[in-house]
């Protein structure tokens, strides 16, 4: 349908999907992803850690969960198109409604370490 329509991009991964009452797994949203890239969609997935996850230190392990998903149904052929037909966006689930806005330091963190996890999960160039 989407397809026929000419949409060229889909979101996918929001946080009100992985919560109640949707419960969309990573491996759910890896799936999504991988059935959107073979019918020719972009992908915007999206990644990010609950206020309990930040505060416990594992807001990056969260998300290369997230990603490792994504990464685990993609075959070979698609990792190249990381960063042109699949793009992260990072959101975290804690500054969402609450008035409260990850800082930039806390976003660029958050950043570097998904660049890190590409380079070595995925490849370097990618990860730009």
């Amino acid at each position: 349908m989407l397809e026929d329509m000419k949409v060229p991009w889909v979101v996918l991964g929001h946080s009100e999907r992985r919560a109640p009452p949707f419960n969309e797994s990573n491996e759910f949203v890896g799936k999504k992803v991988a059935h959107a890239r073979f019918h020719g969609l972009s992908v915007i997935v999206c990644v990010g850690e609950t206020l309990e996850q930040r505060e416990s230190g594992r807001a990056l392990e969260v998300i290369f969960e997230q990603l490792q998903a994504i990464a685990d149904e993609i075959d070979d052929r698609e990792h190249s198109s990381w960063g042109s037909q699949v793009v992260i966006a990072y959101e975290p689930i804690w500054a969402i409604g609450t008035g409260v806005v990850a800082t930039p330091e806390q976003a660029q963190e958050i950043h570097a370490g998904i660049r890190q996890w590409l380079s070595g999960k995925v490849s370097g160039e990618n990860s730009q």
